[in-house]
């Protein structure tokens, strides 16, 4: 490893310079709710984050972006790709370039050893999306499709047989592929794109059209599972969870309803169309 250039100290422990450009954490929408009602609701954001270290691009990281710079030199930190902070000058985000530049002040050596064994981790927050995905999945937009209220709270019951593994010992997301309210496969990993991945494959190995199905999952709906779900050919996303901002987005792009927040007689329809055919009685 290269000696430490000097660094300028102080009283206080070093510090590296660094911007402070973190984002809102939500953002209003308007969504549909169970009584056919509109009003506005909050989502979570979600954006890409490019880290660079001395101009050499790293990974690019999905986050809220309330703590952008924290989030890059954690980063660093616990892929131990920089050891000790002092190595670092500057870290600089700039959300127009959708970028976080690290500079450091004396290089750091190996990158190319450090960079060549990747594990794609199980965790909910940190999938892996490649350039070519990116690049072909504007290719072809779903056909709009509507769907009843009385489906979905079919499918909501028939979902409770389910989860196997979840009531068990926890710790785990599901994801169901499910045609009306019937649910043709279920699956249970400790990541929900384990678990898509895993529906995407079987759909393959039995040659099955995605048109007339929906897709269920536990987990929030970000733009990595609306991709995923896009690519299957399914027009339906319902979740439990809450959903993003960039995956909202990229739904209304690709033709993908969603349907979040459904949990009992409620949901919150964020894009798509619905026959309101079993509305709830209104609470006084």
């Amino acid at each position: 490893m290269s000696p430490v250039a000097e660094v300028p100290r102080s009283e206080n422990p070093y510090r590296p310079s660094i911007s402070r450009e973190g984002l809102s954490p939500t953002h209003p929408v308007t969504a549909t709710d169970e009584y056919g009602d509109r009003r506005e609701v909050h989502i979570a954001g979600e954006s890409p984050l490019t880290l660079y270290v001395d101009e050499r691009e790293i990974v690019t990281l999905m986050t809220l972006g309330t703590h952008p710079e924290a989030l890059a030199l954690g980063y660093l930190r616990t892929q131990r790709f920089i050891e000790s902070l002092d190595r670092i000058r500057s870290v600089v985000v700039d959300w127009k370039t959708e970028s976080v530049k690290v500079t450091t002040w004396n290089g750091v050596d190996g990158w190319d050893e450090k960079l060549k064994k990747r594990i794609v981790t199980t965790g909910c927050g940190q999938g892996t999306v490649f350039s070519c995905t990116l690049d072909s999945i504007y290719e072809s937009r779903l056909p709009e499709v509507t769907i009843r209220q009385s489906t979905v709270y079919g499918l909501l019951d028939s979902i409770r047989k389910h989860n196997e593994i979840y009531r068990r010992a926890g710790a785990v997301h599901g994801c169901g592929l499910c045609k009306d309210t019937a649910v043709q496969m279920f699956v249970e990993d400790v990541g929900r794109h384990n678990a898509a991945d895993a529906i995407a494959g079987y759909m393959w190995l039995e040659h099955m059209t995605g048109a007339d199905k929906i897709f269920y999952t536990t987990g929030r709906l970000t733009s990595e599972i609306v991709m995923k779900v896009a690519q299957m050919g399914i027009p339906i996303l319902l979740s439990r969870s809450g959903v993003t901002n960039m995956g909202l987005e990229l739904a209304g792009e690709l033709g993908v309803t969603m349907i979040a927040r459904a949990k009992g007689k409620h949901f919150l329809v964020y894009h798509g169309q619905m026959t309101f055919d079993a509305q709830p009685a209104r609470l006084a």
